[in-house]
């Protein structure tokens, strides 16, 4: 049955609001979501998000629902969802002994295992307000962001205590994956602090993710609870999650991607396979072997995955993966078709962004019409793509993409926002609609580069760049020029073996594109520059 597709948020009267979370009710029930059970597990399931709110209660509801299915594999083995309750439970035990108040920061510096997971839930039933930092960040920028985000405790992987040298929060610090055993770790924590339920916050946990800084310091955008089915099932409505399946999550945690499909897998009590560091080969084996339907990635691990070669992902009994769910960056035509070739028509491309969360999703039938797309939007978006003075451009024209969908955030924790025009928020993106209502992204509204007059987004050459054979990975910046005012400057990783020169490159470009999107400097690198997401750092391409 096709449901109509209805705005949320200030777009929308409180009638077609409650028919939204009506429709939502029975996208989130088809997925297994709700399903028949005990009703005292629904009671408990229900009890625990009352007294935790959604971030602190998911966790104790699939307890209650779930307790003795498998929540979580990771390299230290197997936990039950009753076991990471009780683990989470003792944490925030602790947290509160040693003086942490709901509204208090709590920063979270781990990789993907069970460490994350105490430490995230732990510090969510005290109601703390949660900072999840990068695994990439430098030691300066930790302090930085703890200093500014009020950050009272902070829980880290024990590979980072040599950057924080010096650096003690207020309420103290504790190690999430020690290799060596102490009185701080996560660990001797949750042995000692007893197994009793935290009591219930005065006010519910709220969450800082922070977005990926490719053009400057990370900014902080909070999030509170949802108050609304909404988010949930426009991710249900487009993508065939089912409940007590198993997801291989090697995208970040501490980004929005991976963390909420985790909150999504707990929900539907899924079990969650996890590794600290991503390894393609590994992934191959983890969905082998643990039967896994969906694996949540960033762009550049499924390039290496298919890097990999035929023969090792053939060789993996695969059958039972549904969904390679993509998010974080641009994902590209090449690279789509060459994972539909390798894996079949499961590719799930997801569009958002930190400060406004979800735009569209594009399932495969998406794709196998228009590979290069990022798909429409699930019900509950409104997409408006709107020209420099704020009026919408038609269908193909290019214009700055602009959302509503009842779950942006307000602010930047450090002050500003993004621009909102009519209720609707800027993405800091341009791009189009087909007469099929896909959206595609043309490139960063501030990326535009403008040489001799012409007007330039670099996406549409680094598109143009990836269908070249012998290129593995590029991306294109801007540069001063003295005569044009700016020039082309791509940076081209060759695929193993081939040896590329700047000339080839141009004479590629310039037999599909226009003469003034052929770059005049080519540099043939080893690799590029990207955060823990997979989005290229392009400052530092041009830093002198």
């Amino acid at each position: 049955m096709n449901l109509p597709a209805l705005p949320v948020g200030r777009l929308v009267d409180p009638g077609r609001r409650a028919v939204n979370e009506v429709l939502s009710l029975a996208t989130i029930t088809r997925a297994g979501l709700l399903r028949r059970e005990s009703p005292l597990r629904a009671v408990g399931a229900a009890t625990s998000v009352a007294r935790y709110g959604t971030l602190g209660g998911a966790g104790a509801a699939a307890a209650a629902r779930d307790p003795d299915r498998v929540g979580l594999i990771d390299e230290r083995g197997e936990l039950t969802f009753a076991e990471l309750d009780r683990r989470s439970g003792a944490v925030a035990n602790g947290l509160i002994a040693r003086g942490v108040k709901p509204g208090e920061g709590v920063a979270i510096l781990a990789r993907n295992h069970r460490g994350f997971l105490d430490a995230t839930f732990g510090a969510a039933k005290c109601g703390a307000r949660l900072v999840l930092l990068n695994t990439d960040f430098a030691g300066p920028q930790i302090r930085e962001v703890c200093e500014r985000e009020g950050a009272r405790a902070l829980i880290c992987d024990e590979e980072y205590t040599p950057l924080l040298e010096g650096f003690e929060p207020a309420l103290g610090r504790w190690r999430s994956w020690a290799d060596s055993p102490g009185e701080d770790t996560l660990e001797h924590l949750i042995e000692s602090a007893g197994g009793a339920a935290p009591p219930s916050p005065s006010s519910k946990a709220s969450l800082v993710i922070l977005t990926s800084g490719t053009t400057g310091t990370p900014k902080g955008a909070q999030r509170d609870e949802p108050h609304s089915l909404v988010p949930l099932a426009a991710l249900f409505s487009k993508v065939p999650f089912r409940a007590h399946e198993s997801t291989v999550i090697p995208a970040p945690l501490f980004h929005s991607l991976g963390f909420a499909h985790l909150l999504a897998a707990q929900a539907l009590g899924s079990t969650v396979v996890l590794r600290r560091r991503f390894d393609p080969e590994a992934l191959l084996d983890d969905i082998s072997g643990h039967r896994a339907s969906a694996a949540i990635l960033v762009p550049v691990m499924l390039r290496r995955v298919l890097a990999l070669g035929r023969e090792a992902i053939d060789a993996r009994e695969l059958t039972s993966l549904r969904i390679i769910f993509l998010a974080g960056s641009q994902l590209g035509a090449e690279l789509c078709l060459r994972a539909t070739e390798a894996f079949g028509p499961v590719i799930y491309n997801l569009y958002g962004s930190t400060e406004v969360a979800y735009v569209t999703i594009a399932t495969p039938e998406d794709l196998r019409v228009a590979p290069d797309c990022v798909g429409r939007p699930p019900r509950g978006v409104v997409v408006r793509l709107l020209d420099p003075d704020g009026k919408e451009v038609p269908a193909g024209d290019v214009g700055r993409i602009f959302v509503s969908n009842g779950f942006a955030f307000e602010g930047y924790t450090g002050g500003g926002g993004k621009e909102v025009i009519d209720g609707l928020m800027s993405t800091g993106d341009v791009g189009h609609l087909d007469a099929g209502g896909r959206l595609y992204i043309d490139g960063r509204d501030d990326d535009m580069i403008v040489s001799g007059a012409e007007n330039v987004f670099p996406a549409e050459v680094e598109e143009e760049l990836g269908r070249h054979p012998g290129i593995a990975d590029a991306a294109v910046v801007g540069v001063p020029d003295e005569q044009w005012g700016q020039r082309l400057a791509a940076f081209v990783v060759p695929v193993a073996g081939v040896r590329l020169t700047p000339e080839e490159v141009q004479e590629h470009v310039g037999a599909h594109l226009a003469r003034f999107k052929v770059p005049r400097d080519v540099h043939i690198v080893d690799d590029l520059p990207r955060n823990a997401t997979g989005k290229i750092l392009k400052r530092e391409l041009t830093a002198p």
